[in-house]
């Protein structure tokens, strides 16, 4: 990676654009970058930092910091752009940072945000954009040098204050910096890693040892007594062979369980004997018992039964009559279904007769009929004269619309002539309105042209006098800062010329008896001199130096913002000087009377303001009404041609009417001569119809009433006959007689029912009296039930219980056997949650050099650095060699010190002693030259880590001052040796000899308006 050329605008010190050509400077192979501190040698690094990765080192981009110059113009934008080789690229990055700027309109600021470029130079179409995203530039560039931006500062700007440090740290600072440069942080993850895995696995082991403890504290609930003779033994989780001690104590458990089996066993055999006895012996007495009494029951009912015998011979005898009286029942059903038909037909014939004239009453169905087909004949007549009555009625309605029709085209063509008459008149108003409502737009228009920078100004003059306040005050503090910096002056200078004149007393005042004075030499002191009163020392002058300094800082800081409240006072008063543009018709001018030369007042401005406001609304309010005007314009010109439309078609309605009202009434005139003969007395035909319709509906009902009635009768002696047959040969007298011996089948059913159970129950009662064991239970004493039932119920009570307790004695032994059972493949799963603990835990204390395996105590990570630290410290050894004339040589140690952990040590071989000792012996020019060795061989190594990406420009910040001249000449010949394959090496330091050694020089220079560079070079200055 080669740098080209670096442009700095507004950024950090730089107030203006500042352009550094290392072309120029690396040409040379080693240039020197100097200033005076506080000129901004560091924030040229910064620059370069800032351009690659967007950020700037360490702690100067921390939060609330900022990357913009304080000497800048408001409106100069903080810029870096940084030119390139890298990977065989010629890149130019581009990057501004977060910063304000001033608004486009109105005051104030307003944040840009942060923006990127880079571009890549073609040979044949030159410069061509990439990309502007900040990510995109990032990862771009962080993969083409192959270092992040930690590894950059560290190894291309080389820190010798932070190698410095390194050398005389411990190993943990040193695993701290050598792990962010090397990334191996994947080595302590995989550290991290084990020892959660181990944390895991433990806490797996410890979970699996509960999970065992937790069935034992099953099988003791289980094992019950069993338990309490052989209790659980107190086992913690972790503790070794805990599975091996709970599996032994429940097989104890188990083997107490099955002997109380067997015994509950033993114990219900004996109840089961003693209850079969008792239940045998309860049995027999409960058969006599049954016996005894079923003797008894079967005397009552043989009493009962012959008490009922007479109601079984009535029912009998009632239920052979009801059964010849079912032969009777057809024809008595049929009989009243003739006499209800008959009386039915007559209720119909009087009906029928009743409303027919009283000539008809006594006619029979015949003269009825014959009177219906003569009405039929006359009313088929009539049909047409109906249609012809219908077609006149349709014609009246016909007419009556046509009169409608006629009224309304009337109306219609007298409104739309209303209407017509006022037409150009409507027309002409609506284009004046749409004409006004232009204009008042176009005069907004101008208006709001005019109220912005009215605004402005007002806005401006505001700022005018609040800042004439300011410039007062601050020339006042101006003019106070100036009285205490010239007091301060004074007061050094006086103190300082009378400590210059007592001297002397400061000088005798360091003689010691026998020592050299620092004036003359001698070591006799005969007459020292004395202070005299109101002498002034070294410290009160210094204060007063102090307090010279700071009153000119002050006074410095008073000029400066007095400047700068000057500026805005200006700016401001230009501004609200500025004029107002005029519309072309004169309206809303300048109110103030003031002209550009003259500042116009804040009140004068606000009521300019005022009045542009208000004419800019009245006239906004009239233009918003131009597309109303415009559709009330449209609406009129539409209504207008559909109201010419709407006579033209009336007029054409009223024509088809008047002849359609003529052919109408020679049609009508027709059907009323037709229609005066077919009404005859009658208001139309339809009524005519009507009465005949009714007269002939009277007749046919009437006729068919009396047939109906004439049938009923002859049907209904029929069915008397029928009767009267039927009963006789059922044997009754009358078919009355027949009628009242009638039963339903419900009844007949209950008689056949009682007979059947008298039967049924004197066939039990002789069977029961034939029995011999009855009778022979009869003449035995009385069963004694209840005390067999009471040892029954002993004997009963001793089986249950004994059962119950076989049961628990079983179910505790199946209880014991699966909770075993579950311990058991609980400690089988624990075996290899162990093995694996076990393994895992050996790998995490190897890793984090904790275990007695690992002797030095060396983590994976230190082990992985103590490898890269040897890298470093051999490709060191290279330069320190010849840095020290070979005295130095720089090793590697994974020695154990002080009880702390190894693989992170660095000595340091002293070749004119032999022995070997800790680097930070080292003086302090020999700390310098071995912590840039260090540096330069750290930058190798890092290099060739990340890729072997050639870096081919290297800075070197500070630390020379240190050196004498030999050394200083021998590191400057290393650092001469980097020029090799055309690297060239800035050094920042501000050491004065460098400047001689060194031709090719940057200078920053320090102004008040802001940091300048400056190139030097052989005989030459430019700027």
């Amino acid at each position: 990676m080669r740098l080209h050329r670096l442009t700095v605008t507004a950024f950090g010190p730089f107030g203006t654009t500042q352009e550094i050509d290392f072309d120029a400077l690396s040409s040379a192979g080693l240039f020197l970058l100097h200033g005076p501190t506080g000129a901004g040698k560091t924030s040229v690094l910064d620059a370069v930092c800032y351009g690659l990765y967007g950020a700037v080192p360490g702690a100067r981009q921390s939060p609330g910091t900022s990357l913009r110059s304080d000497h800048a113009p408001a409106d100069l934008p903080t810029e870096v752009g940084l030119e390139l080789t890298v990977g065989g690229r010629r890149l130019e990055i581009t990057r501004s940072p977060a910063q304000p700027r001033p608004k486009k309109k109105g005051s104030g600021f307003t944040t840009e945000k942060a923006q990127s470029r880079l571009r890549e130079y073609d040979p044949i179409d030159g410069w061509r954009p990439l990309s502007r995203s900040h990510q995109e530039i990032g990862e771009e560039i962080t993969q083409l040098i192959g270092m992040s931006r930690e590894q950059f500062c560290q190894v291309v700007l080389l820190p010798q204050g932070d190698f410095a440090r390194f050398l005389r740290a411990d190993a943990e600072a040193r695993g701290r910096l050598l792990g962010r440069l090397f990334d191996t942080h994947r080595f302590a993850a995989v550290e991290d890693r084990l020892a959660e895995l181990r944390r895991s696995a433990e806490t797996r082991v410890r979970a699996g040892d509960e999970r065992v403890l937790a069935a034992a504290q099953r099988i003791a609930q289980a094992a019950g007594p069993a338990a309490r003779e052989s209790p659980l033994p107190d086992l913690q989780p972790g503790e070794p062979g805990l599975a091996e001690s709970v599996l032994g104590w429940a097989a104890t458990a188990r083997s107490g369980a099955r002997e109380r089996l067997d015994i509950a066993a033993c114990l219900l055999a004996m109840a089961e004997g003693r209850q079969s006895a008792a239940r045998q012996a309860l049995d027999s007495e409960r058969e006599l018992a049954a016996l005894q009494q079923r003797y008894e029951e079967t005397r009552r009912r043989a009493a009962a039964l012959e008490a009922g015998r007479p109601d079984r011979d009535r029912h009998h005898e009632r239920l052979a009559r009801a059964r010849k009286a079912d032969l009777v029942a057809p024809a008595l059903d049929l009989r009243e279904a003739a006499e209800r038909a008959y009386r039915t037909a007559c209720r119909a014939r009087d009906r029928a007769r009743a409303v027919l004239p009283g000539t008809l009453t006594d006619a029979g169905a015949e003269q009825l009929a014959e009177l219906e087909r003569r009405l039929r004949q006359e009313l088929g007549g009539l049909d047409a004269a109906q249609r012809a009555e219908r077609r006149s009625a349709r014609i009246d309605t016909e007419r009556a619309g046509l009169e409608r029709q006629a009224r309304a085209d009337d109306e219609l063509i007298r409104e739309a002539d209303a209407w017509l008459a006022d037409w150009e008149s409507t027309r002409d108003g609506l284009r004046a309105g749409i004409e006004a409502a232009q204009e008042a737009a176009t005069r907004a228009e101008q208006l709001a042209g005019r109220l912005e920078p009215a605004r402005a100004r007002l806005d401006a003059a505001r700022r005018r006098d609040s800042l004439a306040a300011q410039v007062s005050a601050a020339a006042e503090r101006l003019a106070t800062a100036r009285e205490h910096a010239a007091a301060a002056h004074e007061s050094w200078l006086e103190l300082r010329e009378r400590r210059l004149r007592d001297i002397a007393a400061e000088l005798a005042a360091e003689l010691v008896d026998g020592e050299d004075c620092k004036v003359c030499g001698s070591p006799d002191h005969p007459r020292p001199a004395r202070a005299a009163d109101g002498h002034v020392d070294k410290a009160a002058e210094d204060r007063a130096l102090d307090t010279h300094r700071r009153a000119e800082e002050a006074r410095t800081r008073a000029d400066r913002e007095l400047g700068v409240v000057r500026e805005q006072h200006t700016a401001a008063r230009a501004a609200a000087r500025s004029a107002v543009p005029q519309p072309r018709d004169g309206a809303g001018a300048d109110p103030t009377g003031t002209g550009p030369e003259a500042d116009p007042t804040v009140a004068e401005l606000g009521a300019l303001v005022d009045r542009l406001t208000s004419m800019h609304a009245e006239a906004h309010r009239t233009a918003t009404g131009m597309h109303a005007a415009r559709e009330a314009l449209a609406a009129a010109e539409r209504e207008q041609a559909e109201r010419l439309d709407g006579r033209q078609t009336a007029e054409r309605r009223a024509a088809a009417r008047t002849s359609l009202r003529e052919g109408l009434d020679r049609e009508q005139a027709a059907l009323e001569a037709e229609l005066k003969n077919a009404r005859g007395d009658f208001g139309s035909v339809a009524e005519h119809a009507a009465l005949l319709e009714r007269r002939v509906a009277l007749l046919a009902e009437a006729a068919e009433a009396v047939r109906a009635e004439e049938t009923a009768a002859q049907r209904r002696k029929e069915a008397d006959d029928r009767l009267a047959d039927a009963a006789f040969r059922a044997g009754f007298d009358t078919p009355q007689a027949a009628a009242e011996a009638l039963l339903d089948d419900a009844a007949q059913r209950e008689l056949q029912r009682l007979s059947d159970a008298w039967q049924s129950e004197a066939a039990a009662v002789a069977d029961r009296l034939a029995e011999t064991e009855t009778r022979a239970a009869a003449v035995r004493p009385q069963a004694a039930v209840e005390a067999a039932q009471t040892a029954y119920d002993t004997a009963e009570r001793s089986l249950r219980d004994a059962s119950v307790a076989l049961s628990a004695a079983r179910e505790r032994c199946a209880e014991l056997g699966r909770l075993s059972r579950g311990a058991a493949d609980e400690a089988r799963r624990l075996g290899p949650l162990r093995e694996e603990y076990d393994r895992v835990a050996r790998l995490a204390g190897l890793t984090a050099g904790t275990s007695a395996d690992n002797e030095r105590k060396m983590r994976l990570e230190s082990y992985v650095l103590a490898a890269r630290l040897e890298q470093v410290a051999a490709a060191a050894t290279a330069r320190l060699q010849r840095m020290s004339s070979g005295r130095y040589t720089l090793v590697h140690s994974d020695a154990r010190s002080g009880g702390r952990r190894a693989g992170l040590g660095l000595h340091v071989v002293d070749a004119w002693t032999g022995r070997e000792r800790d680097t930070a012996t080292l003086s302090g020019g020999e700390t310098f030259f071995a912590s840039l060795a260090l540096a330069l061989g750290l930058a190798d190594v890092v290099t060739d880590e990340a890729g072997g990406v050639r870096l081919d420009t290297l800075f070197i910040d500070e630390g020379f001052g240190s050196l004498d001249d030999q050394t200083l000449d021998e590191v400057l010949d290393v650092l001469d040796s980097l020029r090799e394959r055309d690297r060239s090496v800035g050094i920042v330091s501000h050491v004065g000899d460098l400047r001689r050694r060194i031709p090719a020089q940057l200078e920053v220079v320090k102004e008040r308006q802001g940091s300048a560079v400056r190139h030097r070079t052989e005989g030459e200055v430019s700027g």
